[in-house]
């Protein structure tokens, strides 16, 4: 499965629109009705980090390639979605085929735009989204666990293994709770099990997005649906990006150098996006190594706890294959030393063979012979 985080959210949240300005197009239509988006939209955003381009200007680089991360855009739930209402299952299949959801939630009041339940409250529509998600997994488990109970009973072993692990899953999604929230109830080979069997869409990592208004820029800290999202957020362990998607959507419709004047008057210092990116990448656990010289500085994607090898792989197979050792130095040590150069004269770069886990921000040289 590709590594992506999908947008959801309950119609007119604003969750096109900021799709819209993540991947500057007018890709995802955008209106105040129900069921605007019906299939998914894709986008690939590169993911900001400024070390990327300082290394590009320590080396002189004539290209800069940064890493980069899909986000897609999924048609609004509603309640009833897991039976089907408002094209629930066309729904519920596109967030199985995501690796992280972002789900928008409306912080702003604006008469003229719609809201679905009547009201503006966006710890009740996650609470929505999340039911509608706990009762698909809920299905999906108690069809497998019919399929294994009869071999479970007769003494076959990997049958008894499943049930067991789909029995709990089954309590916990009875009670109405996401399984990301009690991941310590279960063995790892638990977890794994569930996510190659059932593919639980609880189990998938979330990060809320507050969709405020102008008013509330910079972080909304004065409003109280922001407050509520943050909390009800602290106590899943998820991440909270707070942005208003009309000002994101403004700044990538002017030109890139008046940006900065716009960012100013609202009190930002970069845009909301360029956090939602990165937090969208730090939820699929990826990380960032480095490859930089005179033709080119890159940024190499890989899940954290990579080997070299692997990681090498991500270059071209041919790397991997023939895989010698890495020159590895971390980034800021790097910056310290001045250039590649420097630090190779002053023995920075440290030697490290297949089992070395790539950290990120190295900035690695592979060796390799095919």
């Amino acid at each position: 499965m590709k590594l992506n985080v999908g947008i959801v959210g309950l119609p007119n949240v604003g969750k096109s629109t900021i799709f819209n300005a993540l991947t500057e197009t007018a890709k995802a239509g955008v209106a105040n009705y129900p069921f605007c988006t019906i299939d998914p939209n894709v986008g690939v955003v590169d993911v900001p980090d400024e070390r990327l381009y300082k290394l590009a200007e320590m080396e002189n680089s004539q290209r800069v390639v940064p890493a980069n991360i899909e986000f897609v855009d999924i048609a609004g739930l509603v309640k009833g979605a897991s039976k089907g209402e408002g094209l629930g299952n066309q729904f519920l299949s596109n967030i199985r085929n995501v690796s992280a959801i972002a789900h928008v939630v409306r912080c702003f009041e604006d008469s003229d735009v719609v809201h679905v339940e009547g009201s503006v409250n966006p710890v009740r529509d996650a609470e929505i989204i999340e039911t509608e998600l706990i009762l698909a997994d809920l299905q999906t488990v108690e069809k497998r666990l019919e399929k294994v109970i009869k071999p479970a009973k007769s003494g076959n072993k990997e049958a008894k293994f499943e049930a067991a692990v789909l029995e709990k899953a089954k309590k916990i999604l009875e009670e109405i709770q996401p399984l990301r929230t009690h991941t310590e109830k279960f063995e790892d080979e638990e977890i794994e099990y569930l996510k190659k069997t059932v593919f639980p869409l609880t189990l998938k990592p979330v990060m809320y997005v507050a969709n405020i208004s102008e008013e509330d820029l910079p972080e909304g800290k004065d409003n109280p649906h922001v407050k509520a999202i943050k909390e009800k957020a602290e106590k899943e362990n998820a991440p909270v990006v707070v942005l208003c998607g009309k000002v994101e959507q403004e700044l990538v419709e002017i030109p890139r150098e008046e940006r900065k004047e716009l960012l100013e008057a609202y009190g930002l210092s970069e845009p909301g996006l360029n956090r939602m990116i990165r937090t969208g990448y730090s939820l699929l656990d990826l990380i960032t190594y480095f490859t930089a010289g005179e033709k080119e500085a890159r940024a190499w994607t890989i899940k954290r706890g990579t080997k070299a090898p692997q990681a090498a792989g991500e270059i071209h197979s041919d790397f991997e294959r023939g895989f010698i050792a890495a020159e590895v130095i971390n980034y800021e040590e790097l910056i310290k030393a001045g250039s590649l150069q420097k630090a190779k004269e002053k023995g920075l770069l440290r030697i490290e063979g297949k089992d070395y886990v790539v950290q990120d921000g190295d900035v690695i040289h592979f060796r390799f012979n095919v």
